[in-house]
């Protein structure tokens, strides 16, 4: 046949555009395109062989080959694989978006389609070469066909292709790439070998380059005659969990990592259903140093069918397990037209829900064995990550009853290592509620005035010191039934643990006390919102406390240093009308003064900072010199 030329399927000029300009982020992904490209073409012949032995021909063994040749500037991709007819070529080289492999792929039926290890779910990948080349040739012989049969065909990417026939005694496809001027950089063994090594390193078939070897009187590294794998060809996730010892899931750890520890722990498992998947997830031992940053894509891997697609697929992974890194690969996943974004469907969202869980059961198998050493692994685990884990409170709702199990903190029982399931256990007959307290600090917590009455009880009380407790108490409001209350709103109300003489007593107090109350609330009126008698002070003269569903003052203070407004919320005096300061108020010449004074120490106490410190000193000062 003599050679024909052809024009590509309408508007490709523009398309081709889209390909080599704005597909892929980055130009090395066409080498990862066009070995799996040539990957496909050896599975469909192993495929087709089932039925046809034959079409091994003489050479049964599948492989890659990449070459270069840098005085001709060409790099070539070739396999042994399953070839391309003329027909075969115009219609699917000529088309864009058709891909051979996803019509093999509906051709397969029953136990074949399923065991079909194949990646082309889109005929660009092919075209991904002219981000590169300004010229790409094809020679191609199909399996079974005679040497004589075999086609080229050639394009400069512009809308014609040329298409003859050759003799190629050889079945299986060359891609040879023109490299354009520019793009020198990819004429090197040592980064065609880097790049097999990052996105096609775990594909089974051996991919091979000649060996280079030193020239001394040249000065430079010469290609040699002899053939060798590049990849490992073997993918550790794919291996029955019983062939890896642990020393290999370590190992392939920091391979992925970068980390030089071994991982705290790490989860294992083959999916299958309707999304199939094998995910190998790890925990670090130790926190990384971008940990808060949430804008970090997170550290799993994803591949397909052992193709690596990208890093960090934040969509396989919630973002409160941003530290978690592992290999993530799927049977069929709908990626975008470059492979490189994942697109939203059910199942991206099996695969995430899936793995969520898989992570949650092993931090659980850790926080509940009843091994001290696996609990102690959860100790140190909580120390660098409870903080990150603590959004996923108010981020996963489905999964927010195991994360609250997962939660530790201190208390005024214990300085850490408090579950929320500890500290029912704990509590005291009667007792309906679980307490807790917000502070910057956990001394400041410990001694924070509204304890007080909770210690002389002993009633626990949850000390809450992260920077992240205040959103985690806007979504957890309960856990096994037992609300969670804290001890710096409303009025407190301590129901069965109060008994009825105190409550009497503390009614009466309250009515004696009423007209000093109300010259107080004049005295505050600017400042606050009420003033009461308390009944959660015992040695304190007084503190400030919020209206429920009102903001904190350490929330307020959290928001103001992330150079947020706040809600403007006035905040609550309580006054011990037992203390000798407050009592002093009601004959006191300097009523107002001393108001003031005890506002700003009840402030000081909770953490908070007063606006007018010289102010504060002066009052004190005189109150002293009288």
């Amino acid at each position: 046949m003599s050679k024909q030329t052809l024009s590509f399927q309408a508007e490709v000029k523009q398309i081709l555009h889209l390909v080599t300009h704005s597909l892929y982020s980055n130009k090395e992904i066409f080498l990862r395109e066009l070995v799996s490209n040539a990957s496909d073409a050896c599975d469909k012949l192993r495929f087709e062989a089932l039925d046809a032995p034959a079409l091994f021909e003489d050479a049964p063994d599948l492989e890659v080959r990449v070459a270069f040749d840098a005085e001709a500037k060409t790099i070539t991709i070739t396999d042994n694989g399953i070839g391309l007819s003329e027909p075969e070529a115009v219609a699917n080289l000529g088309t864009i978006a058709k891909s051979g492999t996803r019509e093999f792929m509906a051709a397969l039926e029953g136990e074949k389609k399923k065991d079909a290890q194949l990646i082309g779910q889109f005929g660009v990948g092919f075209y991904s070469g002219f981000i590169v080349a300004d010229r790409i040739t094809v020679e191609s012989r199909r399996a079974g066909l005679k040497p004589e049969e075999g086609v080229r065909w050639t394009s400069d990417g512009s809308g014609d292709f040329e298409v003859e026939t050759l003799t190629r005694p050889e079945r299986g496809t060359s891609v040879i790439l023109h490299l354009r001027e520019g793009e020198e950089e990819f004429l090197s063994g040592w980064k065609l070998r880097s790049i097999i090594g990052r996105y096609s390193d775990h594909i089974s078939l051996p991919i091979l380059m000649r060996k280079e070897e030193w020239d001394a009187e040249a000065g430079q590294q010469k290609l040699g005659d002899e053939w060798a794998p590049v990849n490992k060809a073997a993918a550790l996730w794919t291996r029955a969990k019983s062939d890896i010892t642990p020393e290999q899931y370590a190992e392939f750890y920091k391979q992925i990592s970068y980390d030089t520890e071994p991982p705290l722990a790490y989860t294992h498992n083959r999916v299958e259903g309707r999304s199939e998947y094998t995910q190998l997830l790890y925990i670090p031992a130790k926190a990384p140093f971008d940990l808060w940053n949430r804008d970090k894509r997170g550290g799993v891997k994803l591949y397909v069918k052992r193709v690596f697609i990208m890093d960090d697929a934040e969509a396989l992974m919630p973002v409160y397990l941003r530290f978690v890194k592992g290999v993530i690969d799927s049977a069929d996943l709908p990626l975008n037209v470059s492979r490189e974004l994942l697109q939203e469907s059910r199942d991206v969202k099996a695969i995430r829900e899936g793995s969520t869980k898989r992570v949650l059961a092993m931090l659980e198998s850790l926080a509940d064995s009843e091994d001290a050493a696996e609990r102690e692994k959860y100790a140190k685990f909580w120390a660098d990550f409870g903080q990150v884990l603590k959004e996923g409170v108010g981020e996963d709702h489905a999964n927010q009853e195991r994360l609250a199990r997962l939660l530790r903190f201190a208390s005024t029982h214990a300085d850490s290592g408090v579950s929320l399931k500890d500290y029912i256990g704990r509590m005291k007959e009667g007792q309906e509620a679980i307490y807790v307290v917000t502070a910057e600090t956990l001394a400041a917590a410990k001694g924070s005035p509204q304890l007080e009455i909770f210690r002389k009880k002993g009633i626990e009380v949850l000390l809450l010191t992260d920077r992240v407790d205040e959103w985690l108490l806007a979504h957890l409001f309960e856990f096994d039934g037992k609300p969670l209350q804290s001890v710096a709103k409303g009025a407190v109300d301590l129901g069965k643990l109060q008994d009825e003489d105190e409550k009497k007593h503390a009614e009466q107090a309250a009515e004696a006390f009423k007209p000093v109350l109300d010259r107080l609330k004049e005295a505050l009126k600017d400042r606050a919102k009420d003033v009461r008698v308390t009944t959660r002070l015992v040695d304190s003269p007084a503190c400030l406390v919020v209206d429920e569903g009102d903001i904190s003052g350490h929330l307020a203070r959290l928001l103001k240093q992330a150079g947020q407004e706040a809600p403007k919320a006035m905040p609550i005096l309580e006054v011990n009308a037992e203390h000798a300061l407050v009592k002093r108020l009601e004959s006191s010449a300097h009523f107002d003064e001393l108001a003031q004074v005890l506002f700003d120490q009840a402030l000081l106490a909770e953490g908070g900072t007063l606006e007018d410190p010289g102010a504060y000193l002066k009052r004190v000062n005189a109150l002293l010199a009288l």
